[in-house]
């Protein structure tokens, strides 16, 4: 234990650096805006993480590190821990309004455009065709079943597709349960922090029944071995849709690139947001830039070391400030009480439906359009109803298939961006 690090400290200077935290919170002098927000949910969310993916049956069956965050960040409100000073701050840190772009949107427009620029274009195009209609099989399935479930156990189709089915299906939190609460809250003129609340239950017991089946998918080779393709998700060998993985080197001027390139992608998509709710088209900014960027990928309109700088940025941002985000989640828009509230038989029955709606969809359709049954449920399907990055390899660990993790960030990347895509055709259309 004491050969692993957080954020590259040492055991005996990270506990300085707490006490330092601890010390300034409690004589109100922890400094406010970048410097004390960065300093306190850098090292409190490393920290939290850390003892979450080192926790095991935390890290086998329920997120590991990002429940951890979250769940501890909703309880430092919800039981007073933090003093309100530091609640505020963190509060004004990480929201958005007004204009003003908060540490989430700056987290979020690293995110999609580093992630889709990063993704190699012949392996984004060409699996498209298949792979993309895969993933929709499985939301579709998810989504309609539980929307036929809903009435039996006493909740409403719109309330279950809404609340369950889609953050389940969003790819995770930061990039699927946190902009579709945005989505929602722009559409429904709702705060935020309430819809999150409704959402991170669904999305945590999702997770966790996602790598449940990804376990038990991996034993049906006894019983139906042709449904099966050993790790292999075609029924061909075409090596265009194999990715590789390469090793970006970064200068601090590629830092600076990706940094601007992710913010104007923001900005467009802002731009365009604004122009179309002038004719009554309200999507959300998240929407336009992921529409954005794929053009510009898909067309290939930008050089590629500038798609490089931008997915070298987008790791040095999940490597480094996903702890300290998923804490800010817990922390500035997930309430405890909501969560609390939700729970019930009822509702844990509503989100195994949706995770056997995404099995039976995209297993179906993968078996349509040349895939095996067996691995395109666990990566179109699975891998969409889990908690994005972390959530893929806990469903490819339980299912081992491992070496899908390429098609597993397909569906955790464009999977959850289609259904931020998806909520804010559908949220003012049916939920208004």
């Amino acid at each position: 234990m004491s050969d692993k690090k957080i954020l590259g400290l040492s055991w005996p200077l990270l506990i300085i650096v707490f006490a330092v935290i601890v010390g300034a919170m409690a004589l109100g002098v922890l400094p406010g805006g970048m410097i004390g927000a960065f300093l306190f949910l850098m090292v409190v969310g490393g920290l939290l993480n850390f003892i979450g993916n080192n926790t095991p049956f935390v890290k086998t069956f329920l997120g590991g590190g990002a429940i951890v965050a979250i769940f501890v960040g909703a309880a430092f409100v919800y039981y007073k821990v933090v003093p309100e000073q530091g609640i505020k701050m963190v509060d004004a840190f990480m929201k958005s309004g007004e204009g003003k772009m908060g540490f989430l949107d700056f987290y979020i427009a690293a995110l999609i455009t580093g992630s889709i620029l990063g993704m190699n274009r012949n392996l984004l195009i060409k699996a498209a065709i298949r792979y993309l209609p895969t993933i929709l099989g499985g939301v579709v399935a998810a989504l309609g079943l539980v929307a036929l479930a809903a009435p039996l156990v006493g909740f409403s189709p719109a309330e279950a597709m809404a609340y369950i089915g889609i953050p389940i299906m969003g790819g995770g939190m930061g990039a699927g349960a946190v902009p579709i609460s945005e989505v929602f809250a722009q559409a429904l003129n709702t705060p935020a922090e309430s819809i999150l609340g409704k959402l991170v239950p669904a999305v945590a017991l999702g997770n966790a029944f996602a790598i449940v089946a990804g376990g038990l998918l991996n034993r049906l080779w006894q019983v139906t071995p042709s449904l099966r393709g050993n790790g292999q998700l075609m029924r061909t060998d075409d090596d265009s849709l194999k990715a590789k993985e390469e090793v970006i080197e970064m200068s601090a001027a590629d830092y600076g690139t990706g940094i601007v390139i992710a913010t104007a992608f923001f900005t467009v998509g802002a731009i365009v947001a604004k122009l179309f709710g002038m004719i009554g088209l309200d999507l959300h900014t998240y929407a336009w830039m992921i529409i954005a960027v794929a053009l510009v990928k898909g067309f290939n309109l930008l050089k590629e070391k500038y798609g490089k700088a931008c997915a070298g940025w987008y790791k040095f941002v999940a490597d480094n400030f996903t702890p300290a985000l998923l804490l800010g989640i817990g922390m500035s828009y997930t309430n405890l009480g909501d969560i609390i509230n939700a729970f019930s038989v009822q509702y844990v029955i509503l989100v195994a439906v949706v995770i056997l709606g995404a099995i039976i969809g995209s297993g179906f359709v993968g078996k349509l359009v040349g895939f095996y049954p067996i691995e395109a449920a666990i990566t179109a399907g699975l891998c969409m109803a889990n908690m994005g990055g972390t959530g893929d390899v806990a469903v490819l660990t339980a299912a081992d298939r491992m070496e899908l993790m390429p098609f597993a960030q397909i569906s955790s990347r464009l999977g959850g961006a289609f259904i931020i895509l998806l909520a804010s055709i559908i949220v003012p259309i049916f939920f208004g």
